[in-house]
């Protein structure tokens, strides 16, 4: 994770209507330029050009182009199931319909030889979180929660004015959501838990502040209760 992700996903948040039941063109928008004649037409478009314009824009050079993705479609999942039609929808199937097929994306994703990120990468991606978009849609929440935690620490000061509050955040709305989510029904939901929480240990790391490691301590690593998730998880953050 780097704060430089949550900007990039904060611009092209900034591209679209807060309000979800506007469809259409949005007039004079940046999506435009990723959409065919340089004019989205559809919600499947704007969006879709949204994706080709993070996945441009998170190109990370510390960060594994694989977990460069992983962000991009947990935005993709969030922006989605902003209509309820799209929830019920499977990601590979959307990817394949609409994103796949799109002119401006075979264009301007992964083409040149300096782009990390590429076609392949994000197929592989694709394959392994096919889930429901309403599903991966509930990873977004505390994902945002954890893009405020590193956005408020200086990285040439290294002082984090509302760390403690944000790092707590991340772990109630993880309760929130494994609540409505079984993430035991399969390796897909689970693996994408554990990446988040990989991200905050990371920073929790980096950080180094006892405060920091209370909050673990109290969210008891994500709420689990049960001896055999605890076995499994530390094994995971062990890989």
């Amino acid at each position: 994770m780097s704060y430089k992700v949550c900007d990039a996903i904060n611009v092209v948040d900034k591209s679209f209507d807060d309000d979800p039941n506007i469809s259409g063109d949005i007039s004079g928008s940046l999506l435009n330029f990723y959409c065919p004649g340089n004019k989205c037409s559809s919600d499947e478009e704007n969006v879709t050009s949204g994706f080709i314009m993070l996945l441009n824009l998170i190109d990370e050079k510390d960060i594994d182009s694989g977990k460069l993705v992983e962000y991009a479609i947990l935005w993709l999942s969030y922006k989605l199931n902003q209509k309820t039609e799209n929830g019920t929808t499977k990601l590979k199937d959307f990817y394949d319909k609409h994103i796949k097929t799109n002119k401006c994306y075979k264009e301007n994703v992964g083409v040149n030889n300096g782009d990390k990120i590429k076609k392949d990468v994000i197929e592989n991606k694709i394959e392994s979180m096919n889930m429901y978009i309403k599903d991966i849609s509930n990873y977004y929440d505390p994902f945002k929660s954890l893009c405020s935690v590193y956005s408020e620490l200086d990285p040439k000061e290294t002082q984090c004015k509302t760390c403690l509050e944000n790092a707590g955040e991340f772990f109630e709305k993880y309760e929130k959501h494994k609540n409505a989510l079984d993430i035991t029904k399969g390796d897909s939901y689970s693996e994408l838990w554990f990446s988040l929480l990989k991200d905050y240990k990371i920073f929790e790391n980096k950080y180094n502040t006892s405060i920091l490691l209370g909050v673990s301590y109290k969210y008891s690593l994500f709420g689990f209760r049960k001896r055999s998730q605890k076995q499994h998880l530390r094994e995971m953050l062990k890989k």
